[in-house]
């Protein structure tokens, strides 16, 4: 295990270095000239050569880069080119409430998913199963924002005019100010995650529950809730870890689409407007940020993986 955890860190680290060259590279070919979109249309062209040599836009590419990569390994963010103000410090605010957002998402639909997709296995060809497996379908075909829309139009319009359409900034600017304003976010986030989650776990389910083990437990006269809660869901989690982490990851690239619809102050929207203002030293900071939370989920997801799975443990020696 201690090899595999080593080797999967070490092909992490390999990858967030590739995604940083993929990223840096982007970054450049995006149109417009950072220095003409801060100083605007009017700017004169010693000005504009001015700015370039103080962002250093008029150095080598390869020169940005590696001062770039320097400065992310001493932990400095640079300084958005939009407003001079250091990056850490623009995007902290926005980094807590993007976490307070996935978090709620997170412990909801996480628990959920599972309870819901083991029940489903349990009532296996029941009305619930059925109608379990038509509403995840029809969810999972559609795209977040459409799932958000439809929320608007039920919980902000019309005769159920309950919740905000979109965040409304209060005076600390933090997203635990007004929870009322998490609900429609977080709920398009749990609707657009849960149904792979249900899924898989159904699937999941079923097998274990019809393996050889499971039945010798039942024939050994074990009540039936001992069964489910200590040999079928144990072994149904480990495969399951890795389609969570992949949904889990997904929250982390998805918020930029809800947060963006719902006007959510969170790093999804600060990425939104870095890019329209051509904030380059922003924009590499949320896609490296976003990146490394895929690697780290999924290398959370191989741990427990192999956690839960003496099969693999054993094939891993």
């Amino acid at each position: 295990m201690t090899r595999m955890l080593v080797k999967r860190i070490l092909l992490g680290v390999v990858i967030l270095w590739a995604v940083s060259v993929v990223v840096f590279l982007a970054t450049q070919a995006l149109p417009g000239d950072a220095a003409r979109a801060i100083l605007g249309r009017e700017a004169t062209p010693e000005r504009l050569a001015a700015l370039r040599a103080q962002l250093h836009l008029d150095e080598p590419m390869w020169v940005q880069y590696f001062s770039w990569l320097g400065n992310i390994f001493r932990l400095d963010l640079g300084t958005s080119y939009a407003n001079g103000m250091p990056v850490a410090d623009l995007l902290g605010s926005r980094l807590n409430n993007s976490l307070a957002l996935m978090l709620c998402a997170t412990v909801i639909s996480v628990p959920l998913s599972i309870l819901v997709g083991t029940y489903s296995a349990l009532r296996r060809d029941k009305a619930f199963d059925h109608a379990t497996s038509v509403v995840s379908l029809v969810l999972a075909s559609l795209p977040e924002f459409v799932v958000g829309i439809v929320l608007v139009l039920v919980f902000s319009t019309g005769l159920l005019n309950l919740l905000p359409a979109v965040y409304v900034m209060t005076g600390t600017g933090s997203a635990w100010s007004d929870p009322t304003q998490l609900v429609l976010p977080t709920l398009t986030m749990v609707l657009a995650v849960s149904p792979y989650i249900v899924r898989i776990m159904r699937a999941t389910m079923i097998e274990v529950l019809e393996s050889e083990f499971v039945q010798q437990a039942r024939l050994k006269g074990l009540p039936e809730r001992t069964v489910i809660l200590r040999h079928a869901l144990p072994n149904s989690i480990g495969p399951v870890a890795q389609v969570i982490a992949l949904q889990l990851a997904w929250l982390a690239g998805g918020v930029v689409i809800v947060e963006f619809l719902f006007r959510f102050p969170g790093i999804g929207f600060a990425l939104v407007d870095a890019v329209n203002n051509r904030d380059l030293p922003v924009v590499q900071t949320l896609t490296l940020a976003i990146a490394a939370v895929y690697i780290v989920v999924n290398l959370l997801a191989d741990v427990v993986s192999l956690a839960a799975n003496p099969k693999v443990r054993s094939a891993a020696r």
